[in-house]
C-alpha cells in the first residue's frame, strides 16, 4: 500500500512540475493578455456595458411580472370566459372555439404589454445607442412580429387544447412532443419565410474572406454554396452571424455590421463558431434538452392549474377549457422564470462547445478576442461566477477572451502558430469607444487583406 501511495505522490508531483514547466514555456501570460484586451474598452465603456446588462436582470423579472399581471387581469375580468361562451354559442366547433380564445388572449396581451415592450425595445435601446431605428420603423417591425406571433401562437395553442381535451391527465407528455415538432418546423421555415420579412439577404461579395468562410463550411459538411449578408444595421449596431435552417433550408448568413465593424480575422472567428453549432448538431441536442424542460413545465402547469382553479373558480371548468388559458400562460411565465438558470446553462454549454470548435477551425484567437470585446457593447465582460451561471446564455467576455489567449499561447508554444505577442494589436480599441471619443479609427487588423467594408456591398 505504501508503495502505491508514494508512486501516486510522485506522479502528482511530476504532473505539477510538468504543468509549471509548460506554463513557464508559454510565450506570454494568457491572464495578462486577457486584461490587455479588456483594458481597450476603458472605464466609461465598461461601466456603460455593465449598466445595460445588469438592467436586463431586472427587466427579466419585470417582464414576467407584467405577463402574469396581464393574464390575471384577463382572467379576473372574465374576458376569456366571455369570448369562450360567445364562440360556443356561435361557431360551436371546439377547435374554432380554442383558436378564437387563443387569438383573443394573445391579441389583448400584446396590446396591454405594448408600453413595456416600447420601453424595453425602443426607449432603452436608444438610450444606450444600440438601436438604429426610428419609431415608425420599430413599430412596423413590431406589428409584423406581433402578427406572426398571433397566427402561429394561436394555431399552436388550439392544437395544444385539442391534445389536452383528448389526453386529459397525460396531455403534458403528448403536448411536449408536439411542441418540439412545432419548434422544429419553425426552425426549418424561419430562414425562408420569416427572416426575409425583417431583413434583406444578399450574396456576399466575392473575395478572399468569402472563400475562407465557404472553405471552412464545406470542409466540415455544411451544405452551403454561398454566404449571405443581411442588413442588420437596419435595426441595431451590434454584430451577429448564424448558420440556420434544417432539412434543406440551411444557410450561412452574417450581419453587415460584422463586416463593417470587425476585422477579417474577427469575421472568420465568428463564422467558425457558427459553423461549429451546425457541425456539432446543436439544433438536435438543444431540442432534446429543451424537451425535458418543456415536459417539466407542462407537468407543473397541469398540477398547478388544478390547485389554482379548484371548484371552477373564475368560471373555468377544467384545464381543457380555453377560458383557463390566462392561468396556463401565467403559470408558464412563472415557471419559465424559475427555470431561467437551467435554460441559460443549457445554452451556454452549447456556446462553449462552439467557441472551442471555432477556435480550432478558424485558428484566429485575436479575431475571436476582438469579437468578444465588440460584443461587450451590450454584454458585461466580467461577471461574478454566480452572475454568469444564472443570467448568461453565452460565456462571459472575459472567459471568451481568456480561452482565446490560452489557445494562442499553447499553439505558439507547440510551434503550430507563428509567434506574436499577447493582447490586442498596438493601438487597437473597440470602434464604439473610438467613435464616442470622436477619434479616427485605429487599424483593426495586421492582416494584408482588404477591409471588411470593401468586401461587402
Amino acid at each position: 500500500m505504501h508503495k502505491l501511495f508514494w508512486a501516486t505522490l510522485t506522479a502528482l508531483i511530476a504532473v505539477n512540475l510538468g504543468g509549471e514547466a509548460l506554463a513557464a514555456a508559454l510565450p506570454f501570460d494568457p491572464a495578462d493578455a486577457t486584461r490587455a484586451w479588456l483594458a481597450t474598452m476603458g472605464p466609461e465603456a465598461t461601466e456603460r456595458s455593465n449598466r445595460y446588462f445588469e438592467g436586463g436582470y431586472w427587466i427579466e423579472f419585470a417582464g414576467t411580472a407584467v405577463s402574469i399581471a396581464v393574464a390575471g387581469l384577463i382572467l379576473v375580468l372574465g374576458w376569456a370566459r366571455g369570448v369562450r361562451g360567445w364562440l360556443e354559442r356561435t361557431v360551436k366547433w371546439f377547435p374554432l372555439v380554442a383558436l378564437g380564445v387563443a387569438f383573443f388572449v394573445n391579441l389583448v396581451s400584446t396590446v396591454l404589454t405594448f408600453p413595456f415592450s416600447y420601453y424595453v425595445g425602443f426607449v432603452r435601446e436608444h438610450r444606450f445607442d444600440l438601436s438604429t431605428q426610428t419609431f415608425p420603423e420599430w413599430l412596423g417591425e413590431q406589428a409584423i412580429g406581433a402578427g406572426i406571433g398571433l397566427v402561429i401562437g394561436s394555431i399552436f395553442l388550439a392544437i395544444l387544447y385539442l391534445i389536452i381535451r383528448a389526453a386529459k391527465n397525460t396531455w403534458w407528455i403528448w403536448g411536449s412532443a408536439v411542441s418540439v415538432a412545432f419548434a422544429g418546423l419553425l426552425i426549418m421555415v424561419q430562414p425562408v419565410f420569416i427572416e426575409p420579412l425583417f431583413n434583406t439577404y444578399t450574396p456576399m461579395q466575392e473575395g478572399a474572406l468569402r472563400d475562407d468562410i465557404l472553405a471552412m463550411a464545406q470542409a466540415n459538411g455544411v451544405p452551403a454554396n454561398d454566404v449571405l449578408v443581411y442588413d442588420r444595421s437596419r435595426q441595431t449596431n451590434s454584430i451577429s452571424a448564424n448558420v440556420s435552417g434544417l432539412f434543406g433550408t440551411t444557410r450561412i448568413a452574417l450581419a453587415d455590421t460584422l463586416l463593417e465593424r470587425g476585422s477579417p480575422e474577427a469575421v472568420r472567428a465568428v463564422m467558425g463558431h457558427e459553423i461549429g453549432h451546425y457541425v456539432l448538431g446543436h439544433i438536435y441536442s438543444l431540442m432534446i434538452m429543451m424537451t425535458a424542460l418543456i415536459i417539466i413545465t407542462f407537468a407543473a402547469v397541469h398540477f398547478g392549474f388544478r390547485a389554482i382553479t379548484k371548484g371552477e373558480r373564475w368560471g373555468v371548468r377544467d384545464i381543457s377549457d380555453p377560458a383557463g388559458l390566462p392561468v396556463v400562460l401565467a403559470l408558464i411565465s412563472a415557471i419559465g422564470l424559475l427555470m431561467t438558470p437551467i435554460q441559460n446553462n443549457i445554452t451556454r454549454f452549447h456556446e462553449n462547445q462552439a467557441d472551442a470548435f471555432g477556435l480550432n477551425l478558424a485558428r484566429e484567437p485575436d479575431g475571436f478576442a476582438e469579437a468578444a470585446v465588440l460584443l461587450s457593447e451590450y454584454r458585461k465582460m466580467e461577471p461574478s461566477g454566480l452572475e454568469e451561471w444564472v443570467f448568461y446564455t453565452h460565456p462571459s467576455g472575459w472567459n471568451r477572451v481568456h480561452r482565446a489567449m490560452v489557445w494562442k499561447a499553447n499553439e505558439i508554444a507547440a510551434g503550430r502558430l507563428a509567434p506574436s505577442p499577447g493582447g490586442p494589436p498596438a493601438g487597437w480599441r473597440p470602434d464604439f469607444v473610438v467613435m464616442r471619443e470622436g477619434e479616427p479609427a485605429a487599424p483593426s487588423t495586421t492582416s494584408p487583406e482588404p477591409s471588411p467594408a470593401a468586401a461587402s456591398d
